[in-house]
């Protein structure tokens, strides 16, 4: 057989095998087979040393003819296949514009969130500044500056997490120095750094996230969310505190809620106590959900112990103030009779959703 039938024999079977090609892989197969280093054709290209040179012309001509031929049938045959997949792809992903849209959901606040922000707007409106602190602190920012003894139950192990502990070899884990470091289990201590940095007046809330090595129940998180508020300015007296408290109290809860204050004792605020505000469900009668009762506890509070003012240098016999903490989650719970603070934390959309 002369080099002029083996390419056009080439040409044949490449036309041949092309009509039973269904894939871009196969093509390429084939493609190689025939056009590639080692393919038919190129094999024949090399070959054409050994023709004689008065056949020389004739034979390149028709060479150069075959490949020009197999290349455009490989081309064609690629386009077409190219187009049966898009159509095939496109017929697979067709939506019936017929059917009913699917409605995003909108989004919504964490309830958590929109109570934080509630609180800092009443506050905001009364003229107070809103105050962030660091999540890491140091046992003196937590505890010392806040009038804290070193043997005072909260500064145990038990009930903070300590991120380093620098008490000296032998020391109880409860007596800890005043550099270690720790999650802060209240805001208190941003309102020791705005004391520290700014002189009175001062009319500050500070919100944020505390953690205590608390087991999650009804009534407990490990991590919740808090709002300390602090006033120093010259004149303060307990008259403002209540005024003040009985005003949010009115705001948050509703304009007919009542409230009443309970001596309590804080490190560092005397004197101390705690408020109460007048049960939504039985309005003051007595329920199970207050316990028969009628009060609901809502947040401590007290007058500024002058030894606080005293460690951030702030003159104790010129000024004076007020503290109160505040728990958002509590008040998420006792605003909307939610009967396990755990709620709020599961994700459930079908009870987020609500608020």
């Amino acid at each position: 057989m002369s080099m002029s039938d083996d390419l056009k024999a080439i040409q044949e079977k490449v036309e041949a095998e092309l009509k039973g090609v269904q894939t871009l892989e196969d093509l390429e197969k084939l493609r190689v087979a025939a056009l590639g280093k080692k393919g038919s054709l190129t094999a024949i290209m090399h070959m054409m040393g050994k023709v004689p040179p008065e056949q020389r012309p004739e034979m390149g001509k028709l060479a150069n003819m075959v490949r020009a031929n197999v290349d455009n049938a490989i081309k064609q045959q690629k386009v077409a296949l190219g187009k049966a997949l898009l159509e095939k792809k496109i017929a697979a992903e067709t939506a019936d514009v017929t059917l009913p849209g699917r409605r995003l959901s909108r989004g919504t606040e964490h309830l958590i969130s929109q109570i934080r922000e509630e609180i800092e707007d009443i506050f905001c409106g009364l003229g107070y500044t809103v105050e962030d602190g660091p999540y890491v602190e140091t046992t003196y920012y937590n505890f010392t500056a806040l009038n804290a003894p070193e043997d005072h139950p909260s500064r145990s192990a038990k009930d903070t997490f300590y991120v380093v502990d620098n008490a000296p070899e032998g020391k109880e884990s409860h007596v800890l120095g005043e550099s270690d470091v720790l999650l802060r289990t209240q805001t208190s201590g941003v309102q020791v750094h705005v004391m520290e940095e700014k002189e009175p007046p001062i009319y500050m809330i500070c919100p944020g996230t505390v953690f205590r090595p608390d087991t999650a129940d009804a009534n407990h998180l490990p991590q919740f969310t808090q709002v300390e508020g602090l006033v120093v300015d010259e004149g303060i007296a307990f008259g403002d505190l209540k005024g003040t408290l009985d005003y949010f109290c009115r705001e948050i809860f509703g304009k007919d809620r009542a409230t009443r204050y309970r001596p309590h004792f804080f490190p560092f605020t005397e004197p101390s106590c705690e408020v109460d505000v007048s049960c939504g469900v039985c309005h003051g009668e007595g329920c199970r959900f207050c316990k028969n009762t009628g009060w609901l506890e809502i947040l401590g509070c007290g007058m500024v112990d002058p030894n606080v003012l005293n460690y951030v240098g702030i003159d104790s016999e010129k000024y004076s103030g007020f503290a109160f903490g505040i728990g958002v989650e509590r008040v998420a719970a006792l605003r909307y009779d939610l009967p396990d603070l755990r709620m709020l934390m599961t994700g459930d959309m079908r009870f987020l959703r609500q608020f």
